[in-house]
């Protein structure tokens, strides 16, 4: 076996070592450590693992999975290394669904019992949806990837203009309900959410792994792209799409987590030595997880959680400095 070959191999078995350990430990984790796999556990502890913890520890696995995924996307889209998966306004539009049940008094219009989470997550859906749709239509009328990113910054600075109209006139409880959704958070995902959320991001995984090879002639540039014979407005058009789904479902559910998109395919791209999409996706899938993994972890150890946007930043922040600083 060729050098490198192993040591590839090497890293991502290491990796997948790392997130079953990972998991394993967020799961016995919280403000009591509960060893799953102990005889006589109560009936309470058998509740804390099966409907707090294990839904928990899942959906770090899939949001960083998920962000990390489609931060690569976008970065070889735009071929810019501090490019996110939220740079196309998707979160945004999740913010603004959100902004109008919490504190726009939307849900009163449908009467009280639309004023819990289902609300919540219904407007934030179709928040997402709607500014996915406008940033796809856009893509398939310009030709320039700047034009489409212009153009998804413009629509995401409108809604959160828009969310910041209604937090000035907002009453201090519903403000205090919105900003505490901005923090984000991976308790609020239970089986009925997962439901929902597990096709939404596993739908937009398959389509980015189909989209690995175009992905590779992207990274050259549209013109090389071209000449491979990429349909590079198709490639563009599922690649938004993608990232839509994957970004918009985690920001749905979880509320928007900071720099976890931004930080781990860097951190992949580092590790592997390569640019090759066929190592840093699936790479960017296990590192992704992992650090999420070690967010959540961290969250929950204290006697009050933390947000975990607040933790991911702390782990994510370094990363974008030395970028930064490494251009100069």
């Amino acid at each position: 076996m060729h050098p490198q070959m192993k040591r590839d191999t090497l890293i991502f078995l290491v990796l997948s070592l790392m997130l079953v350990a990972l998991a394993l430990f967020d799961l016995c984790s919280g403000s009591r450590w509960i060893n799953p796999f102990a005889a006589g556990l109560t009936d309470v502890q058998r509740q804390i693992l099966w409907n707090l913890r294990l839904p928990r520890m899942l959906t770090a696995v899939m949001a960083g999975a998920a962000l990390s995924v489609s931060g690569l996307m976008m970065q070889t889209l735009f071929r810019n290394p501090l490019a996110g998966p939220y740079i196309l306004g998707v979160s945004s539009g999740a913010s603004l669904g959100v902004a109008l049940v919490t504190i726009g008094g939307l849900a009163a219009l449908w009467g009280s019992s639309l004023a819990g989470s289902v609300a919540i997550t219904f407007t934030a859906i179709m928040g997402s949806l709607l500014v996915l749709l406008l940033v796809m239509a856009v893509a398939r009328r310009v030709s320039s990837n700047v034009s489409l990113l212009i153009v998804g910054m413009m629509i995401g600075s409108m809604a959160g203009a828009l969310v910041n109209v209604l937090q000035n006139f907002a009453n201090p409880d519903a403000l205090k309900l919105f900003i505490t959704w901005t923090f984000g958070s991976l308790s609020s995902v239970g089986w009925s959410e997962m439901a929902v959320m597990f096709p939404v991001l596993l739908a937009g995984m398959l389509c980015s792994l189909m989209l690995v090879k175009n992905l590779d002639g992207l990274r050259l540039g549209e013109n090389y792209a071209a000449g491979l014979g990429i349909n590079v407005s198709r490639t563009r058009l599922l690649i938004v799409l993608a990232t839509g789904l994957l970004a918009g479902g985690v920001t749905v559910f979880c509320g928007p987590i900071a720099f976890v998109g931004v930080a781990v395919p860097h951190i992949a791209r580092g590790i592997l030595r390569t640019s090759s999409h066929r190592l840093t996706m699936p790479a960017s899938v296990l590192a992704g997880a992992n650090l999420l993994l070690v967010c959540d972890i961290l969250c929950s150890l204290g006697t009050y959680p933390l947000p975990v946007s607040t933790v991911s930043a702390i782990f994510g922040a370094p990363v974008i400095i030395r970028i930064v600083l490494s251009k100069h």
